[in-house]
């Protein structure tokens, strides 16, 4: 069933996407305990009151590690967000056919809008909203938004949360970088404190990650349903109404 009525029902990234995020919940829970890890050094080397080689040695090797599990963190969460991007202009493509004219942003802007500074942390959202009511079998009304406006809050709040904790590791590299100073015992305080905020923010992303598998699978499978019981007619102009439809 890989088109009806010029619908692309492909599942394929539906499926990429389901496997994408179930990895990603792994590898966010290695991003917690590399947060705990380097934690425990931190409160370690304050109750000892020392910043002694053994400390620094222990504080290194969290750091090691916590930096291991930052890569493959960003390599999957870059391989997610390229896929991520691909499936929403999709489905932002299907609904123009399903109700053209009534959304609020281009098929550009479904995929862009996600990797644009600033915009990113409210076009998605309605461009989403608008992917729902068009999409509906049953009318605007019958599109619940439950799943994406938790999935939604969760995701954005991480972010936030991870913005303030690279402002106190910023500010705890720069006081560790004053050692000769005395002060290391601020600088791992507010390293403790970024960690402590880091590991909060992949608890929230590891909530978000099963929100969003059920938010891809409510939005694909409401397409699929509205193109099988009303299949439309492709208009002639393609889907953005431009022109004619490419051959």
């Amino acid at each position: 069933m890989p088109r009806v009525g010029g619908i692309d029902l492909r599942r394929g990234l539906r499926i990429a996407l389901t496997v994408l995020l179930s990895a990603m919940m792994l590898v966010l829970l290695f991003d917690i305990a590399a947060a705990g890890k380097e934690r425990n050094a931190c409160e370690k080397l304050l109750r000892t009151g020392s910043l002694d080689e053994a400390g620094r040695q222990a504080l290194e090797d969290a750091d090691a590690f916590a930096t291991g599990v930052g890569v493959v963190h960003f390599v999957l969460f870059a391989a997610t967000a390229a896929v991520w991007a691909v499936w929403f202009r999709r489905m932002r493509v299907n609904a123009e056919i399903f109700a053209p004219g009534t959304h609020r942003f281009g098929t550009g802007w479904a995929a862009g809008a996600w990797f644009t500074p600033v915009v990113n942390l409210w076009f998605p959202k309605q461009i989403a909203n608008d992917l729902y009511r068009a999409s509906s079998p049953a009318g605007p009304q019958a599109a619940p938004r439950t799943l994406l406006n938790w999935w939604w809050v969760l995701w954005v709040t991480s972010f936030g949360i991870d913005a303030v904790s690279t402002v106190f590791d910023r500010a705890a590299t720069v006081k560790l970088r004053g050692l000769d100073y005395g002060d290391w015992r601020d600088g791992v305080e507010l390293m403790k404190t970024s960690l402590v905020l880091d590991a909060f923010s992949s608890l929230l992303l590891l909530a978000a990650a099963p929100l969003a598998i059920l938010v891809v699978r409510q939005l694909t499978r409401m397409q699929e349903q509205r193109a099988l019981a009303h299949p439309p007619t492709p208009s002639p102009y393609g889907p953005y109404g431009a022109g004619p439809a490419a051959s």
